[in-house]
């Protein structure tokens, strides 16, 4: 999504001096760093080391997208079956073949001094970031749900009023309720709001709508699944008899 910012780049580039930008370009340079913008889970001991490496450089380390903050959706079986469970039903083996970890966000391993979520995130909560920080000044953390957007933008209530299975109360944030001013319900691509997240409360109004247990975990671990809440949850719904999965 950065590289999207066609009419941005070339003006806010010009104000950065870029070390390493891999999609971008193949300069790399390995040196302190002001400003580390790191996306993509954990998922390697390889990874796991160079995260290491660049928080030890960086003075402000930001992680961007959901497998950044969260893990997202490699992550959604976590709780579910361990790693050597994982490589014996794949490989009948339980050697772990690539020093593979669970996927899990940067802040598991490592301080992260922001987040920035989203699936994708979104390129002008991104460039308004970096505008924040060149002027010396924090960028705003959003910590109130989408349905906060809703009610600003006067958007009809798709969860109470329609009984769509949407998760805006639990989500933080930042994208304008974008999918629910289009009638679409919120499935969570910015991950659940850190530290008010109801999750419980949620599964209950969503049961209270006709949806069954196996259905509503499954929508809430698609991109929060290491969010604790969310983690606990899934657990002690895996060990009821999964239902139907749907409404």
């Amino acid at each position: 999504m950065i590289l999207n910012l066609e009419d941005e780049l070339l003006d806010l580039l010009s104000n950065l001096d870029v070390k390493s930008f891999i999609m971008a370009s193949s300069a790399h340079e390995e040196t302190d760093l002001d400003v580390a913008f790191v996306e993509g889970s954990v998922s390697t001991e390889e990874g796991l080391e160079r995260l290491k490496d660049i928080r030890k450089r960086s003075k402000i380390l930001i992680a961007i997208g959901d497998c950044a903050v969260w893990g997202c959706v490699q992550a959604m079986r976590n709780q579910e079956m361990s790693m050597k469970e994982r490589m014996r039903k794949v490989y009948d083996k339980e050697e772990n073949f690539y020093d593979v970890l669970e996927p899990k966000g940067l802040s598991a391993y490592v301080d992260v001094d922001l987040e920035i979520p989203g699936c994708p995130i979104d390129k002008i909560e991104f460039l308004n970031a970096v505008l924040s920080l060149l002027h010396g000044d924090l960028p705003e953390v959003k910590d109130y749900p989408v349905c906060v957007e809703c009610k600003l933008n006067e958007y009809q209530c798709l969860l109470v009023e329609k009984g769509m299975p949407c998760l805006g109360p639990i989500i933080v944030a930042g994208c304008n309720a974008l999918c629910p001013g289009l009638g679409v319900d919120c499935i969570g691509c910015r991950g659940p709001i850190r530290d008010e997240t109801n999750a419980a409360e949620e599964l209950n109004v969503l049961k209270e709508k006709g949806y069954d247990e196996k259905y509503i975990k499954n929508r809430l671990k698609f991109f929060g699944a290491n969010f604790g809440e969310i983690a606990k949850l899934s657990k002690m719904l895996e060990k009821k008899q999964p239902g139907k999965g749907g409404k």
